[in-house]
């Protein structure tokens, strides 16, 4: 039986935040969500940074603990000047989640522009430059994820058209053109996720399926309530669920959790696995700073497994 003392699964570090807008060598007016790798030989967040003028750009970071990061005073990916991804990207680029995949490393972000939400794919080999691949979803699609490797013949990903507030599954038989999508999970009322779910981490294999980690909003008098839940899917049928945890693996409770440009908020785009069997998990606080936190991978497992089933 899980055993859990404390508030939460997952644990802060105590160096939390690691990285506010102070940390960086250029102004901006916020840095958040980020996605998070382990390569061979260093960790790499790419981060959510916002302009002063209000647009969203993505940086590299670097770290050989996981823990002291670098950041790059160049971008990766910034709004792009040349069609198509120009019309789409006018309000910026944000929330990108990396996957390894067939020996190159994939970012799926939100392209964010006068039409709304899309997804686009980049390559890269080396987190310094970047190929940009396609315009990869539909109108108001967000918060997309690759899985590592192909289900039965297929490229799969995890995704959140806007409308429903749910995510889905879909297959593509070259990463560009994407089809046959499926609902995965639902808001559930009266839950902390009654609102609306989301992808956050890329689905990881473990024996018992794919784990993946995703955001719940609850609607409260004060404000919506970000909060980081867990759940896992059937290891060849992704759309279906097998576990998923009723109550959140971390909450906002810190001071940089609670205030900042969106208070009550946690919010990730991605997590490491140690080869000790535990979870980094690399989050936004607030929309204003980047911080981590620690759990053993079987912990979340459990958490997920003893959950009723209320899918």
């Amino acid at each position: 039986m899980l055993i859990v003392r404390g508030r939460d699964i997952v644990r802060r570090c105590k160096g939390n935040p690691l990285i506010t807008i102070d940390d960086l060598g250029f102004r901006c007016a916020d840095v958040c969500n980020a996605g998070a790798i382990k390569t061979e030989s260093e960790y790499i967040l790419l981060l959510t940074i916002q302009t002063q003028a209000g647009f969203s750009i993505v940086y590299p970071a670097r770290s050989t603990d996981g823990y002291t990061f670098d950041v790059s005073s160049t971008p990766l990916l910034e709004r792009a000047n040349e069609a198509p991804f120009a019309t789409y990207e006018n309000q910026g680029v944000l929330d990108p989640r990396v996957t390894y995949l067939e020996g190159t490393y994939y970012i799926v972000y939100d392209a964010l522009s006068d039409h709304g939400y899309r997804l686009a794919l980049a390559s890269t080999k080396d987190f310094e430059s970047v190929e940009r691949l396609g315009l990869i979803s539909e109108p108001d699609t967000k918060a997309g994820a690759l899985f590592p490797r192909k289900l039965n013949g297929k490229y799969a990903r995890l995704e959140r058209p806007w409308a429903g507030g749910s995510i889905w599954v879909s297959y593509s038989d070259d990463l560009r053109y994407w089809g046959w999508s499926e609902v995965v999970m639902t808001p559930r009322g009266g839950f902390w996720d009654a609102s609306r779910i989301g992808v956050a981490t890329p689905p990881m294999e473990m024996r018992e399926g794919w784990l993946f980690v995703y955001y719940g909003i609850k609607d409260t008098s004060a404000g919506p309530l970000f909060r980081l839940g867990a759940a896992i899917l059937d290891p060849d049928e992704p759309h279906i669920v097998k576990y998923r945890t009723n109550v959140p693996i971390l909450a906002p409770r810190e001071e940089y959790e609670r205030i900042g440009d969106v208070p009550n908020l946690v919010f990730s785009c991605g997590a490491v696995l140690e080869p000790n069997g535990e979870m980094k998990l690399y989050y936004g606080a607030a929309n204003s700073c980047i911080c981590v936190g620690t759990t053993k991978v079987d912990d979340i497992l459990a958490a997920c497994q003893e959950s009723d089933k209320e899918f």
